[in-house]
């Protein structure tokens, strides 16, 4: 398994160029589907819809959720097909982050007609946005 870091870097180039190909337009699922089947070309274990068991603080399983994308076993991937995304896209995030104690989530939408992903680490002391949103003129 890459770094967190290089593996970061690879979803980003490979959403970038899959964006690039299909623009916007398309239904989140269509976005998703390119999405995994690049990264296993690549060589990467990509789940899609994967169940992600949900924790309360005192460690109660309380449910689960379905991640649009989980790679490597270490990285939540959410897609959107949005205008633009917004602060509730990253609350999402955060949320799914903090309640199934996975440290590492992109935010990625396919829906503007500019390029869109942010990427979240999540641990107990503060969760942050660890970089600004890229955004890149489709070709």
């Amino acid at each position: 398994m890459p770094d967190i870091k290089s593996l970061c870097d690879q979803i980003r180039q490979t959403s970038f160029q899959i964006h690039s190909y299909l623009g916007s337009g398309h239904l989140e699922k269509v976005y998703e589907n390119a999405l995994a089947h690049r990264l296993r070309k690549a060589g990467l274990k990509v789940e899609q819809q994967r169940p992600i068991k949900v924790f309360d603080e005192d460690g109660t399983l309380i449910g689960d959720y379905l991640a649009d994308l989980f790679v490597e076993d270490v990285l939540v991937v959410e897609l959107k097909a949005a205008r633009s995304l917004a602060p509730e896209h990253e609350a999402q995030v955060l949320g799914y982050l903090k309640a199934s104690r996975i440290e590492h989530g992109l935010l990625i939408n396919f829906g503007a007609t500019k390029f869109e992903i942010r990427k979240f680490i999540w641990n107990e002391n503060q969760p942050q946005r660890t970089q600004n949103t890229q955004k890149n003129e489709a070709l």
